[in-house]
């Protein structure tokens, strides 16, 4: 369990992984949004970075596209609100668990490559992403993509981190139908 900000959140690596993958600075990018978007103190973020067989199957598993993407982001199920308050008086860490991301780590390496980004850069912004996507965030239209890119951005430059992330454009505004 690491603490950033006094908010304690959670990051495991996978081993294949784990001397390549920045962890602090990844646990900085949670920490802080967490922190902007007023987590409650507690707040748990689980973050595992994988192959991407792994994140393929999820993606297909969950969302019914079968092929690796950069990152996924799970979201907890809300606890009812009498479980939840006594679990936070038991001290259960699971009580404040906002969920779960997953990112592709040969994936972001090719994409970082093919981008000219440095990878830490590429990673920082797809824990940030991740993180936004758990607090509510989404891109599923104009409207939400420019308030999305907004926090996105102010984090990126919070951190020091100087990638912008083109917007998509939309086919029809009703549909919310994506085209990159």
């Amino acid at each position: 369990m690491s603490e950033g900000r006094s908010l304690a959140y959670s990051i495991e690596i996978l081993d294949e992984f784990g001397a390549d993958v920045p962890t602090e600075r990844l646990n900085a990018a949670i920490g802080w949004v967490l922190a902007q978007h007023a987590a409650p103190p507690g707040t748990g973020v689980t973050l595992v970075v994988a192959g991407d067989e792994y994140v393929r199957a999820l993606n297909a598993q969950y969302r019914g596209v079968d092929a690796a993407t950069d990152v996924l982001s799970f979201p907890a199920e809300p606890l009812p609100d009498a479980l939840r308050e006594a679990l936070i008086e038991a001290g259960d860490p699971d009580a404040l668990h906002l969920g779960d991301l997953v990112i592709a780590y040969p994936y972001t390496v090719q994409h970082a490559q093919a981008a000219g980004h440095a990878l830490d850069d590429e990673l920082t912004l797809l824990a940030i992403h991740g993180a936004l996507h758990l607090l509510g965030f989404d891109h599923d239209n104009a409207a939400n993509q420019a308030a999305m890119w907004q926090a996105q951005a102010e984090a990126l430059d919070a951190l020091g981190v100087a990638l912008r992330v083109p917007q998509f454009t939309f086919d029809d505004e009703d549909t919310g139908d994506e085209r990159r």
